[in-house]
């Protein structure tokens, strides 16, 4: 690849910023499709974060990702929010249109792509999501549409009443559980939260609780404790590498109106994660 006067920048602001792999991804489709545009990660600590949105317009950037910590006070500081992002309250995707920053979150929809490709449906099951952290949040709002129940549990209680009632404004099939013993036997079980990072973690909900009906989804992308033990039973599992890939997907077509190749992007990605 090679940057001229032409090139067009996107990026990633995060902190840390040192483990994304999402310029593997977008610049290996950047190159595939012959497009003179790069993607560059950039470590902007929370108390930078108003000075490098201001910089997208500064140096022109088509658009950037947003990662933790960031999320959530990006949303101030742009121009406009869609619909879906607002409610969400959360954003991972700016788009630079001659100076009006647009904020979106594709995390949702990614998943929901994610599970459309391993031929997983919500579509009128019980769904149980432990963790109601800001993924969770962009989830629940896609889930809540199909799901014939959505419980939701987090060790800290405001923060899943807070996402029931938010939810609740448009649905009314949303629930706050008590204790993650409390999942009984959905169809669908989802961690969201960061228990999986490190291999000694414990698993987000007793094991006794999973069988071999469920599906069992992480949010982390790799195979975690959870996944591991659900394979163990002979549950069906999915990571977060594909939700990893098509919210990347869904970015690319934001900031360039093309599709990107999604395997050449999957590819990138995979390679580094297994």
């Amino acid at each position: 690849m090679v940057v001229d006067g032409k090139t067009k920048v996107t990026g990633i602001f995060g902190y840390p910023i040192e483990h994304t792999l999402s310029p593997l991804m977008h610049n290996a489709a950047f190159s595939k499709l012959g497009l003179n545009m790069c993607y560059i990660p950039f470590k902007v600590s929370p108390d930078d974060l108003p000075a490098a949105v201001t910089s997208i317009r500064a140096l022109n950037l088509a658009g950037v990702n947003i990662t933790v910590p960031h999320k959530e006070n990006v949303i101030p500081l742009l121009d406009e929010v869609n619909e879906e992002a607002a409610f969400i309250g959360a954003v991972n995707t700016v788009t630079n249109h001659e100076g009006i920053l647009t904020g979106y979150n594709t995390d949702g929809r990614g998943f929901m792509s994610s599970l459309a490709e391993e031929t997983v449906s919500v579509e009128n099951r019980e769904v149980v999501m432990i963790g109601t952290g800001g993924a969770a949040r962009a989830v629940s709002y896609y889930l809540s549409e199909k799901a014939s129940k959505l419980s939701m549990f987090d060790i800290d209680r405001n923060k899943a009443d807070a996402l029931v009632s938010d939810l609740g404004r448009i649905r009314n099939n949303v629930f706050v559980l008590d204790s993650p013993d409390e999942i009984g036997r959905p169809d669908v079980l989802i961690n969201a939260t960061p228990l999986g990072l490190h291999a000694d973690d414990p698993l987000p909900v007793n094991a006794a609780l999973i069988s071999s009906d469920m599906v069992v989804c992480d949010l982390i992308y790799r195979k975690t404790p959870l996944l591991i033990n659900a394979l163990e039973k002979g549950a069906k599992t999915v990571d977060g590498s594909g939700m990893l890939l098509w919210q990347g997907v869904l970015a690319f077509e934001l900031w360039t109106g093309v599709k990107p190749p999604v395997d050449i992007m999957r590819h990138e990605l995979l390679s580094r994660i297994r």
